[in-house]
C-alpha cells in the first residue's frame, strides 16, 4: 500500500512510497481510506510536528520523514475487533496513506466513538485519537464535514475562549490570516456574538482581500502592509499565521494595547522564527484540546461538542457561496496540492480532497 512522507526538514517536499502492509494483530482493525482533506492546517501540523508532537501520532520507521496528519473518513476493510465490524465507515485522524490500523477501543460494540488504543499514542491528547462512527451520509457531506468540522471546530473553541476570558478587556479582535478556514470561521462566530462592542477586523493578503471582505463577516479587513491602520485600542490578536515579520509590526504598532496575542497556527511556516524583544504582552500558544477539556470539567461529557457541531452545521449550511470542493482521485494528486498549500498559493476558495 502507498503512504505519503514529508521531509521533516523541508516540508513541502513529499515522497509517495509503498509499503508493506501492516499486519493485524488480535483486536487490530484495518481502515481504508475513502477521502480526506488537505488544507493549510494540514501543513500546520507539520510545520509543528516537532515542537506539538504531531510526528508521533502516524510514525514511519524513517529517518527524517514524518506522515502529516489529515481528517478524513475511512471504512473498515478487516477487522479482528469485536467493536468494529466490515464495512464500518468512521470519520477521524489519519495519515496520508491508502490505509490505517487502528487497535479500537470503547466501552462497547455500539459506542459511536472509538479511541485508537496504540501504545504509541497514549500519551497524545484525546481528541486527536477519537474515531466517530458515520451513520447514511452522501460524498458531498463526507467531503464537507472532514473539510470544515475540524477547522469551525478550533474556530467555536477560540470563539468560546476569548468569551469565557472577556476578550482579556479587548475592545478589538485582530484576525491573522483571515482567509485561512479556521480564521473565516472565528470571523463568522465573532459576528453571532451577543456583545456588538467587539470590532472584527480581518488581516489578509493584497489577492485575499476581497474574498475576505465577501465572505468573513469582519467590520474592516486591512491588508499585511496596512498594519500600521490598525486603530489604537485594546486589541486581541488571534494569529492563524506565525509570521515572524509581521508579528513584530503588529507588535511595534499596538504595543501596550494589546491585551492579549494567541498563537494558533503557522500557515506562513516558512516566515516562523524566535521573536525577541516584543513591544506589549508575549505570543501564547492557544489550545484548543485544553479548552475543550476545560468545558468538558464545566459543562459535563458531551455538552461542548453539541454546541460545537451545531455551530459548524451553521456556517456549512452557507459553504456553497465561499468553498468550491474539488475533488482529486488517486494519493499521487496530494503532493502538487501539499507543495501548493505550503508555499501559500493555494486560492482560499478552494477545498481540497482525495479519495485514495
Amino acid at each position: 500500500m502507498q503512504q505519503i512522507h514529508v521531509d521533516q526538514q523541508h516540508i513541502p517536499k513529499t515522497t509517495l512510497r509503498a509499503v508493506p502492509a501492516a499486519a493485524l494483530a488480535p483486536g487490530d482493525v484495518r481502515l481504508k481510506l475513502q477521502s480526506f482533506a488537505l488544507t493549510a492546517n494540514n501543513v500546520t501540523y507539520a510545520a509543528a510536528g516537532f515542537t506539538l508532537g504531531y510526528w508521533q501520532f502516524f510514525p514511519t520507521g524513517v529517518e527524517g520523514q514524518g506522515q502529516a496528519p489529515v481528517w478524513g473518513v475511512a471504512s473498515v476493510s478487516e477487522s479482528h475487533s469485536d467493536l468494529l465490524q466490515e464495512g464500518t465507515r468512521l470519520y477521524g485522524f489519519f495519515p496520508m496513506a491508502e490505509e490505517f490500523v487502528i487497535t479500537p477501543k470503547a466501552p462497547d460494540a455500539q459506542s459511536r466513538v472509538l479511541t485508537d488504543g496504540a501504545a504509541h499514542r497514549a500519551k497524545l491528547p484525546p481528541v486527536y485519537n477519537n474515531y466517530v462512527r458515520l451513520g447514511a451520509s452522501t460524498p458531498a457531506q463526507d467531503h464537507l464535514r472532514c473539510l470544515l468540522q475540524p477547522l469551525l471546530a478550533t474556530s467555536w473553541l477560540l470563539y468560546d475562549w476569548l468569551e469565557d476570558n472577556a476578550y482579556f478587556g479587548a475592545e478589538q479582535v485582530v484576525v491573522v490570516s483571515a482567509s485561512s478556514k479556521t480564521g473565516l470561521g472565528l470571523c463568522k462566530f465573532l459576528a453571532e456574538a451577543e456583545d456588538a462592542k467587539i470590532q472584527r477586523i480581518g488581516l489578509t493578503s493584497a489577492n485575499n482581500r476581497d474574498f475576505v471582505a465577501q465572505n468573513a463577516d469582519c467590520d474592516a479587513v486591512l491588508t499585511y502592509d496596512e498594519i500600521e491602520s490598525l486603530p489604537q485600542r485594546p486589541t486581541v490578536i488571534v494569529d492563524m499565521a506565525g509570521n515572524a515579520a509581521m508579528t513584530q509590526a503588529l507588535h511595534a504598532h499596538l504595543g501596550d494595547n494589546i491585551r492579549h496575542d494567541a498563537a494558533v497556527g503557522t500557515s506562513h511556516w516558512d516566515k516562523f522564527a524566535k521573536l525577541t524583544d516584543l513591544a506589549g504582552t508575549s505570543p501564547q500558544f492557544f489550545s484548543a484540546p485544553a479548552q475543550i477539556a476545560k468545558r468538558w470539567s464545566d459543562w459535563g461529557p458531551g455538552v461542548a461538542e453539541e454546541k460545537i457541531s451545531a455551530a459548524w452545521k451553521r456556517i456549512v449550511a452557507e459553504a456553497e457561496s465561499w468553498l468550491d470542493v474539488q475533488v482529486h482521485h488517486g494519493l499521487d494528486q496530494a503532493p502538487s496540492i501539499w507543495a501548493d498549500l505550503a508555499a501559500g498559493k493555494a486560492n482560499p476558495k478552494h477545498g481540497h480532497i482525495i479519495r485514495p
